[in-house]
């Protein structure tokens, strides 16, 4: 039985080199262009351009649809093994031990926005690969290494290539957990908008993707608050700081936590310590809608819309974005949603809430929940290996609120590189990935793929 772990040695100063030169690419989007040369922008392209070259360098047929995704492909065969991986990486945010993308190695881990999500696992999965075919492995299958281009946001560039490129029979997308992810919940933006007096509240401002929890807030109001949201603060144990302006305003900053959407309880919402001090001190019709219904509540109850399933669990929601100025709002709610959620009746009890105000609310992304047999051959293939490397027959297999690429395909499931067990790093600072992890993926990832295209 081939030992893809001791065959990877050979490899791993090279894996860690081209780890690197991909970590240090900045590839967040900040725009988007739709007939531009490089619709999701430079950097982002850079990274596409850098996976591609190494496509090149290593013998695959490399294709480019449009600079908006692209594959990597090596095998033959009428059927297609899918390997779904993504190149963008959310905002950086605050409270680094080293440049976020500096890909500084310290104590067998590798620091850079992206290590996990999706740069490392993507790398993992390319040498998986790359291994197999310096063997002369015959695979009775195509494999392609599709680059999507901006997962973290509005999956334009996926949607694009499979426009016009075959869907893939059967894939996995290296961006989660092991054991493997089976079942992924639906997920929703939502958007509150309105107007109201400010009332003392001048500017407010959170968050700059609703995927992840904001750690910092900003609030302008009159400088007669200063003393109490120092106090504020001291109380509750949170952190924050107060600059002056002028006009007799003072500026309130509040720092909470990053982490990802799909659970907004591993992270503190920012904004929310903001809305909770404001709501003690001002009568504005925004804070205190924001307070009545959303802040500090990831499950939705005080809104009624706490829907739970079995299999999926709780219907998560993360307000991810927030702002105020000049009497205007918009409120940015990201929901992650079990199957057999009402989402008809969910979003008419929400646009009823903002009515009592007299306020809009409208959904702005709905993509509904992905379910793959956990007794189909994909699973059963995929957690074989997962087990042979790691002799670990008792984690279960996973269902979660995140939204991976796997979503694309009808017969696609997450899988790994996160093994059970670890420190939830996605969409935080200090973003990190043990080296040992990512060759031990490699390991799994080969032994997946040798199998899957027998």
């Amino acid at each position: 039985m081939k030992n893809y772990y001791e065959s990877f040695k050979k490899y791993q100063d090279d894996f860690i080199k081209d780890l690197q030169g991909l970590l240090k690419i900045p590839s967040v989007l900040t725009e988007f262009s739709e007939n531009a040369t490089h619709p999701f922008g430079d950097a982002i392209h850079e990274a596409y351009e850098y996976m591609l070259n190494l496509g090149k360098r290593d013998g695959f047929v490399v294709k480019n649809v449009d600079n908006y995704s692209g594959h990597l492909e090596i095998g033959e065969g009428t059927e297609t093994l899918g390997i779904l991986c993504h190149l963008d990486v959310v905002p950086t945010g605050d409270g680094w031990r080293f440049a976020p993308f500096s890909a500084t190695i310290e104590d067998g881990k590798i620091y850079a926005r992206g290590a996990l999500d999706d740069k490392g696992p993507t790398i993992a999965a390319y040498y998986a690969v790359k291994m197999l075919m310096d063997m002369n492995v015959k695979f009775n299958k195509r494999i392609r290494i599709i680059l999507g281009l901006d997962e973290e946001s509005e999956w334009r560039g996926v949607k694009r290539y499979f426009e016009k490129e075959k869907m893939p029979e059967v894939g996995f997308a290296p961006d989660a957990s092991f054991p493997l992810i089976y079942g992924e919940k639906g997920i929703m933006d939502g958007t509150f908008t309105g107007k109201c007096d400010g009332n003392g509240l001048y500017e407010l401002q959170y968050g700059e993707r609703t995927n992840v929890v904001p750690d910092k807030a900003i609030a302008i109001v009159d400088n007669k608050l200063t003393e109490s949201f120092n106090q504020y603060l001291v109380k509750n144990n949170y952190t924050g700081e107060t600059k002056s302006l002028e006009d007799g305003k003072v500026q309130l900053i509040a720092f909470g936590k990053n982490a990802h959407a799909m659970e907004p309880d591993d992270g503190l919402n920012a904004g929310f310590i903001l809305l909770a001090f404001l709501n003690e001190h001002l009568n504005n019709k925004f804070v205190e809608f924001c307070c009545k219904y959303f802040t500090f509540d990831s499950r939705m109850k005080k809104t009624g819309v706490n829907y739970e399933n079995e299999i999926m669990g709780e219907l998560t929601c993360n307000v991810g974005v927030g702002n105020y100025k000049n009497n205007v709002f918009s409120l940015v709610l990201n929901y992650r949603y079990p199957i057999n959620t009402d989402t008809k009746s969910m979003t008419n009890k929400l646009i009823d809430i903002a009515g009592e105000y007299g306020f809009d609310y409208a959904v702005s992304r709905d993509k509904g929940p992905h379910f793959v047999d956990p007794n189909s051959d994909l699973v059963k293939t995929l957690h074989q290996a997962y087990i042979k490397y790691t002799n670990d027959f008792t984690s279960p297999l996973l269902t979660i609120g995140g939204g991976t690429y796997a979503r694309s395909l009808k017969n696609a499931v997450a899988f790994g590189p996160e093994f059970p067990n670890k420190e939830a790093l996605v969409h935080q600072p200090n973003e990190y990935v043990e080296l040992e992890d990512l060759f031990k993926a490699v390991a799994i990832y080969a032994d997946a793929i040798y199998n899957l295209t027998r």
